[in-house]
């Protein structure tokens, strides 16, 4: 009921309700051309840890610890995804060029555990 996806990529009927969960408005997207339902901006890592991260993969299992760290200590960002992902299927829209080290598989992964 999870996935996270590009918001580069093309919007997909299959997407179901697609959530940007970045903290910054992703570069070269008008506001009014991205399809999304909503903006959780206060779900992101924390300015502190993104720009700690800088997308240095030898980073990467830090990071991730770091951040579900600072997911657990803010359940209101979180539980109204998780309370959508098990009534509908969920899209994390996220603007990171690696598709395999970004905050939003780090969310994908923490929310499926927690449903």
């Amino acid at each position: 009921m999870l996935q996270a996806k590009r918001v580069y990529e093309n919007p997909e009927e299959s997407d179901g309700v697609r959530i940007l969960v970045d903290r910054l408005w992703p570069r070269g997207i008008r506001k009014d051309e991205l399809v999304m339902d909503e903006w959780r901006k206060d779900i992101a890592p924390s300015s502190e840890l993104r720009k700690w991260f800088s997308h240095q993969t030898s980073r990467w299992e830090e990071f991730r610890e770091r951040y579900q760290d600072e997911l657990k200590g803010h359940p209101e960002a979180w539980e109204p995804v998780a309370k959508a992902a098990r009534k509908k299927k969920v899209t994390l829209l996220y603007a990171a060029r690696d598709t395999e080290h970004n905050h939003a598989i780090v969310l994908r992964d923490f929310l499926k555990k927690k449903l």
